[in-house]
């Protein structure tokens, strides 16, 4: 299948809802790689923000990831995570993690709209979202969802008209990657003697 192209406006912003995008792997049979999806995006002249939400909590290895969400670009956007009860088995307390960012995303939306924004993209299935595309809609904005298979509200699948919905499986994302390692790779034929990583694969 030939990989989809985003047929941006002018002055586009992109908001990742993490907790929602990293359970995709379960439809994709593989990770995604954060950087990789940075350097995709940063294909598109038109995006001029990436917003990366996700929970923190005292575990090292979600501070370090946090950092490197950091270190890669994203404009993060974090906050401390809940634990709700959800049940008891055998006198053990079961908890869910939970941090949603409904209300951190809306308010971004408001403050870039006064910026003269024209595109929204969103990487979330969450079908929380479907009145904030349609007021988006109404003012005549360019609404993306991206999601993947088994992981869409069903309140958004019900949006048809102006909403533009793709899965994260048909865009050109590990292309990107490809391209790059194949740019550095020829960079470092043509200059034996330069110091050239080749982003962890050999040439």
């Amino acid at each position: 299948m030939k990989k989809q192209i985003l047929k941006l406006k002018s002055k586009a912003a992109v908001f990742i809802d993490w907790a929602n995008v990293f359970n995709w792997k379960k439809s994709l049979k593989k990770e995604i790689n954060p950087k990789t999806l940075f350097e995709y995006l940063k294909t598109y002249p038109q995006i001029k923000l990436i917003y990366f939400y996700f929970g923190e909590d005292q575990h090292p290895k979600s501070k370090q990831f946090l950092k490197e969400i950091r270190k890669i670009g994203y404009e993060l956007i974090t906050k401390p995570v809940k634990y709700i009860i959800v049940g008891k088995i055998n006198k053990t307390l079961i908890k869910k993690r939970k941090c949603d960012f409904d209300v951190e995303i809306t308010m971004k939306i408001y403050e870039l709209l006064q910026e003269d924004f024209k595109s929204f993209i969103f990487f979330t299935g969450d079908g929380d979202f479907a009145p904030l595309y349609q007021y988006l809609l109404k003012k005549k904005k360019q609404v993306i969802v991206i999601y993947e298979k088994g992981f869409l509200g069903r309140e958004i699948w019900q949006i048809n008209k102006g909403l533009f919905k793709t899965r994260l499986g048909y865009l050109a994302i590990n292309q990107v990657r490809k391209s790059a390692v194949e740019s550095i790779c020829r960079n470092k034929k043509n200059n034996p003697r330069s110091k050239v990583i080749s982003a962890g694969r050999d040439c």
